[in-house]
């Protein structure tokens, strides 16, 4: 891993006298008083207001239905044992992602096989995943990389030859779109994120949508394998009897962590101008120096812009990307990296037996990435220090 040349970080001669977070959530008073009202009710797990946020979100997205969850790990995790994935079985993903894609294939007992990147998305290969099919495989698990959509198209195709689902990562894709459809608007498992710096936030909580059937199985085995779930056997009317159909898991989500969600998704469309607003800007004053190469967007896609990845043209540069991230903290300017690919890690390195350049586009591009604050609590002046602190940076330590 790159460290750059060596020695203290430069102190910049104009800076931000305040630390500008990487990614902190955006909570406003209406979150406040929803979480308030459910504090103050008789009802504070799964209940009516998590049954309107499944609502209300299905239909942002145009889904066929959504069960919400306690994480999108929940989502994926359970995506993966109501299709009844097993050991034997392989699922095909990419080593570009956080390790919860991975590990719930791990989970099931299966055996995750990784196939390398496309150079501009940074998103699963379709011709790669063609390659890796076996009669082992039984699902391929695309990510929607930084919020971009990965080749739906690509990827569907190749899933209707060989018989395989196609379960989508989108983490970080709520509101994206794909060709003009939402991502979470078709029949396949599509698990979302809302977590602390997700674009939508419930502080922790996921979505899961598919069509109906599923989602009911799924439910079921996302509470115990209860056959009711605890609003059915406790509110007026309900009944205390119950069966377990089968060892289920604990998954649900809250109504305190739903009655901030739902205002959260009455405030997307503004958040996401917000974010459009700000990649705007930064790609305009980024696109000019030579040693920074902008995020992509392909003409058919609607990103979600949940990550702004710069890339640095490391031969333009006298110093790396670790490098690089101290000179930005030395100016206050909070950032991250997306991600390290699974195959560095020791559990996954160390089990498959993985070199460092197994899948060179994911290896390559990690050395020389690195996430920018983007959130819609950014104000102008903010998105000015970023710029001004990226320039200065790349400009001090041009080769």
């Amino acid at each position: 891993m790159p460290t750059g040349v060596q020695g203290p970080v430069a102190p910049a001669p104009a800076q931000r006298r305040t630390f500008l977070p990487f990614a902190p959530p955006v909570i406003g008073q209406e979150e406040i008083e929803e979480v308030v009202d459910t504090l103050k009710s008789a009802w504070i797990t799964t209940g009516p207001k998590t049954r309107a946020f499944e609502r209300e979100f299905a239909a942002f997205v145009g889904a066929p239905g959504a069960l919400a969850l306690n994480s999108c790990t929940a989502g994926l995790h359970t995506a993966l044992a109501t299709l009844g994935i097993r050991p034997g079985d392989e699922v095909i993903t990419t080593p570009m992602t956080f390790c919860a894609s991975v590990n719930v294939i791990e989970h099931v007992g299966a055996r995750p096989v990784l196939v390398d990147v496309e150079p501009d998305t940074l998103n699963i290969d379709p011709q790669r995943i063609a390659a890796a099919v076996t009669p082992r495989t039984r699902a391929i698990l695309a990510v929607h990389y930084a919020g971009h959509p990965a080749d739906l198209d690509g990827i569907e195709a190749l899933a209707r030859t060989h018989r395989l689902t196609v379960v989508e990562d989108a983490a970080h894709a709520i509101p994206a779109r794909y060709k003009g459809r939402c991502i979470g608007s078709g029949t396949n498992p599509v698990a979302f994120s809302f977590y602390a710096t997700k674009n939508l936030t419930t502080a922790e909580g996921g979505m899961l949508t598919g069509d109906a059937a599923f989602l009911e199985r799924a439910r079921v085995l996302s509470l115990h394998g209860m056959s009711r779930d605890a609003w059915k056997r406790y509110d007026q009317g309900g009944s205390w009897r119950y069966e377990v159909l089968l060892p289920g898991f604990k998954y649900n989500m809250t109504d305190i962590q739903a009655a901030i969600g739902l205002w959260q998704l009455r405030k997307q469309d503004a958040f996401q101008r917000r974010r459009r607003e700000v990649v705007a800007r930064y790609t305009a004053m980024f696109a000019g120096e030579e040693a920074l190469e902008p995020p992509v967007a392909r003409p058919d896609v609607e990103p979600a812009w949940h990550l702004y990845v710069l890339r640095l043209r490391r031969q333009a540069l006298r110093i790396g990307r670790d490098r690089f991230i101290e000179e930005l903290a030395a100016r206050n300017i909070g950032t991250s990296v997306h991600f390290i690919p699974i195959h560095l890690h020791p559990y996954y390195r160390d089990k498959y037996g993985y070199a460092a350049d197994a899948f060179p586009v994911a290896y390559q591009n990690y050395r020389r990435l690195l996430s920018l604050p983007l959130h819609p609590g950014l104000s102008d002046r903010d998105v000015s220090d970023v710029i001004a602190a990226v320039l200065d940076v790349a400009r001090t330590h041009r080769r």
